[in-house]
């Protein structure tokens, strides 16, 4: 029994505590952080103009031929937004990493930039298709009612319905931003030295996998967990403010 305690002793300072390791993780820690913020900020602000021209769309030219120019213009955006969207839900984020990186950015060595442009692109027609069903779930009644007070379509839709939408699909962005976290975790692939990066790293360096693989998935799933917390809240405090 002191012989596997002195081993584990042994192992966990060759893993952490010999050339800084620990520090290596925080690091990697910190990049994994920063891609998924700013990842989120692209998906967030790409996936409401994708979900608002998609609506828009639907609920104007559907069924219908176009009139005027503006319409044209609607459904010319509707068709390029449907082309992303099929796309980047019908290929892998891996191979579109490796995409932006070798083939978009083939003059960049840093592959931060391209990683945060993928994951962000990404997260955006997954973003898009959930804000799109939140904002089709109105009653097309409150679009009328609002239209009676004098209220034209992009009031609307700013004031009255996607407040509404998205109270409506809080719950399924806050499990897309967190499939998101976990999915930056082939952000290594293109040399980006992220949590999983730098504890693989760490394994290739010591030869062993226990503590390294197991702490990248502890540290995860702590944040995850934190995250569904902050959202828990977020969700309630919503719930409450309607009464």
């Amino acid at each position: 029994m002191e012989k596997f305690f002195n081993d584990l002793g042994a192992s966990f300072v060759k893993n952490f505590v010999t050339d800084n390791r620990w520090m290596q993780l925080l690091q990697g820690l910190g990049t994994t952080v920063l891609i998924t913020l700013f990842a989120v900020l692209i998906g967030i602000a790409l996936g409401f103009i994708v979900a608002v021209v998609r609506s828009t769309h639907d609920m104007q030219l559907k069924g219908r031929k176009c009139r005027t120019a503006g319409d044209y213009v609607l459904k010319a955006l509707n068709v390029i937004c449907n082309i992303y969207i099929t796309i980047i839900r019908g290929t892998p984020v891996v191979v579109q990493l490796l995409i932006m990186f070798f083939i978009v950015f083939k003059t960049s060595r840093n592959g931060l930039v391209p990683a945060i442009l993928c994951f962000g692109l990404n997260s955006g027609a997954y973003v898009a298709e959930i804000v799109r069903s939140g904002i089709m779930s109105i009653d097309r009644g409150q679009f009328e009612a609002s239209r009676s007070i004098g209220f034209d379509y992009k009031s609307t839709m700013i004031h009255i319905i996607l407040p509404q939408a998205f109270k409506n699909v809080l719950p399924a962005l806050g499990n897309e931003f967190i499939v998101l976290l976990k999915e930056t975790s082939v952000a290594g692939y293109v040399a980006v030295q992220d949590l999983t990066y730098i504890g693989n790293l760490i394994r290739s360096r010591t030869y062993e996998a226990f503590f390294p693989l197991i702490t990248v998935a502890v540290i995860y799933l702590v944040i995850v967990l934190i995250l569904t917390f902050l959202l828990t809240k977020l969700e309630r405090r919503l719930r409450n403010s309607d009464h």
